[in-house]
């Protein structure tokens, strides 16, 4: 087989790694080891681990929606002992195409989907602690490029090169092994059972958002917050007191609470303990977790506060909101005789 030409993107990130000194290299990569840990990291909701082939993938679930499979087990899936330098935290290039990609041989057969997805995901565990990871569908899709590299060998000289020869044999287990776990799959969606899993899922957030004991009184909503949504609803602020139109509290709910994570405002409203008087006898901050559940309030109404600067009314307000944090799909039960500062129903 020829040896096929490296273009685009690669060129000039070979280009560049051999214009620089060896100082200049260990520079970069500590500049974008720091930078990868930097910033608001997605977390894990859920970590396990599942056999396939040969290989036990460990595995996790971000609250975002991702599915990884940790870099270790992905590289050991690929038959590939190598692993990160300390604090790297990735195996890539300058061109950031990962080292299991790179071969010239191999070029052909990687679609130019799979060329910009390969990035490494760096998130939080359960435990808080940093985890790299990839997007699971792309152990398939990169088992399958080494599978299509095999089929032209043989194609071609009858054997695969020696150096591949281990990661072809893994592929081919891999996939194999997958074929047997996607039947599994199919079934539980033809049955219904991926339902129970996905309560299951709903059931591991509230766990990470929502305390099973009441947590200490701390001021959650600053002065800042109230002062906007007097001015956005064109009333005017009382500095001199703490009390609130009463229907405010449903404002947060339908603002703050139902844009917080899924399933978490009702899971709170059920936490609730009520006095005789139907009044209830805590804030709904207080049954949020002090270590995960109250920074991503802070967070989020951090966040609200800037979308309230931005806007001139209520409306364009909701407007904006809507669009950076759309609440997750929950029916808000209001009072029916609620009614907004102009006396019509909300």
């Amino acid at each position: 087989m020829e040896n096929e030409l490296i273009s685009g993107k690669a060129v000039g990130g070979k280009a560049r790694a051999a214009s620089l000194t060896s100082e200049e290299r260990k520079a970069i990569a500590r500049k974008a080891a720091g930078a990868r840990w930097v910033g608001d990291l997605p977390v894990a909701s859920h970590e396990g681990e599942f056999p396939v082939g040969d290989a036990i993938l460990s595995c996790a679930n971000l609250l975002d929606g991702r599915r990884i499979i940790t870099q270790a087990t992905f590289l050991r899936a690929l038959g590939r002992s190598r692993s990160p330098k300390a604090g790297t935290g990735v195996l890539s290039t300058v061109d950031e195409l990962p080292f299991f990609l790179q071969a010239n041989a191999l070029n052909p057969f990687i679609p130019d989907d799979l060329a910009s997805s390969t990035r490494p995901i760096f998130y939080k565990t359960k435990e808080g602690k940093k985890g790299v990871g990839y997007d699971a569908t792309l152990l398939p899709k990169v088992a399958e490029v080494y599978l299509k590299f095999r089929d032209e060998c043989l194609r071609e000289t009858g054997e695969v090169p020696r150096q591949y020869a281990h990661i072809v044999l893994a592929a081919d287990i891999l996939m194999r092994g997958l074929a047997h776990v996607g039947i599994i799959a199919l079934i539980d969606e033809a049955t219904g059972y991926q339902k129970d899993r996905a309560r299951d899922e709903l059931v591991r957030i509230f766990e990470a958002f929502v305390a099973k004991e009441l947590q200490p009184w701390m001021k959650a909503f600053p002065s800042e917050f109230y002062e906007h949504i007097f001015r956005l609803r064109g009333l005017k602020y009382p500095p001199a007191t703490v009390r609130r139109p009463q229907y405010f509290g449903h404002l947060t709910n339908d603002i703050i609470y139902r844009r917080l994570a899924p399933g978490v405002w009702k899971e709170l409203k059920k936490k609730v303990e009520k006095y005789e008087n139907g009044r209830p006898k805590h804030k709904l901050h207080q049954r949020l977790t002090p270590d995960f559940g109250h920074p991503k309030l802070k967070d989020l109404v951090i966040s609200v506060i800037t979308i309230m600067k931005l806007s001139r009314k209520w409306p364009d307000f909701k407007h904006k909101l809507d669009f950076v944090h759309p609440a997750y799909n929950e029916t808000m039960l209001l009072p029916f005789a609620l009614r907004d500062d102009n006396g019509k129903g909300l």
